[in-house]
């Protein structure tokens, strides 16, 4: 009987344990509302228009331009860069690229999708994607590894044939994430995210602020590093508790009923 009540009582635990695990395994939760989203890309590093996650950013601009966008991304997040590109009814075949770099500006390898792709003439829009790794909450000073900061999106057409530089074009950008949890936990974390200092405050804000560089004003939603939490510490916890139960289960099975009655009571 006992050892139904504790093999009941995993089976519960592991239920709930089930909750935290599929949470994590969703796409995080992203604002339905665009209305603070740029309408207007960046032509550098510098001057990258900044969105949130979820949000629609779009752009107009002419075909050889380089756009840039920027956003943050924290630890546990796999970022999925998404772009859509509307061309005039006539124009050449021409290659778009996306790139995506971190806080350092080192450039992030795409785990998969459509990074660059051909429109073929006549082709009335391109769509591209990138699929980040993981963002990790710290990493070796020599490793490549996405860490928690800001990240920038560049857009822009390589290759472009003479007749097509110049010509009007619009563009869309949006980024999602997914919560990966403890499968993607480090031991360690970063002081600081990497999000670089912008341009230099104005003289009306330097007598608010006492002056100096300001820092880039995007940052996840609950906050950085609010991936904290994941799955890990809930399995950790449900490992100790099973192991707790089999050591009473093993002993309920093994204890017997005691002293045998054919055996004279003990002096």
């Amino acid at each position: 009987m006992r050892l139904t009540l504790a093999l009941s009582a995993a089976v519960l635990l592991l239920g709930l344990a089930a909750t935290p695990a599929a949470a994590d395994s969703s796409p995080s939760a992203s604002p339905s509302d665009d209305g603070g989203a740029p309408t207007e890309a960046g032509t550098s590093f510098r001057t990258a228009a900044e969105f949130e996650q979820g949000q629609r950013a779009t752009a107009n601009g002419s075909a050889g331009d380089y756009l840039y966008w920027s956003f943050p991304a924290d630890a546990g997040q796999r970022p999925t860069v998404k772009a859509t590109v509307k061309l005039p009814e006539t124009h050449a075949a021409e290659t778009w690229r996306i790139d995506v770099y971190d806080g350092l500006r080192r450039r992030q390898a795409c785990q998969y999708g459509a990074q660059t792709r051909i429109a073929a003439a006549g082709t009335s829009s391109v769509e591209l994607a990138c699929v980040l790794r993981t963002v990790r909450a710290w990493s070796e000073p020599w490793a490549n590894d996405p860490l928690p900061g800001t990240y920038y999106i560049r857009l822009t057409a390589v290759n472009l044939p003479t007749s097509d530089l110049g010509v009007p074009v619009s563009a869309e950008v949006r980024v999602d994430s997914k919560d990966v949890g403890g499968a993607a936990a480090v031991d360690g974390s970063l002081a600081e995210p990497l999000v670089p200092g912008v341009a230099m405050n104005s003289p009306a804000e330097e007598e608010d602020s006492g002056g100096g560089a300001v820092l880039s004003a995007i940052e996840p939603e609950d906050g950085w590093s609010s991936g904290w939490w994941s799955d890990r510490w809930v399995w950790t916890g449900i490992g100790g508790v099973l192991a707790a139960l089999a050591g009473i289960g093993g002993y309920a099975l093994t204890r017997g009923s005691g002293r045998p009655s054919r055996m004279p009571p003990s002096v």
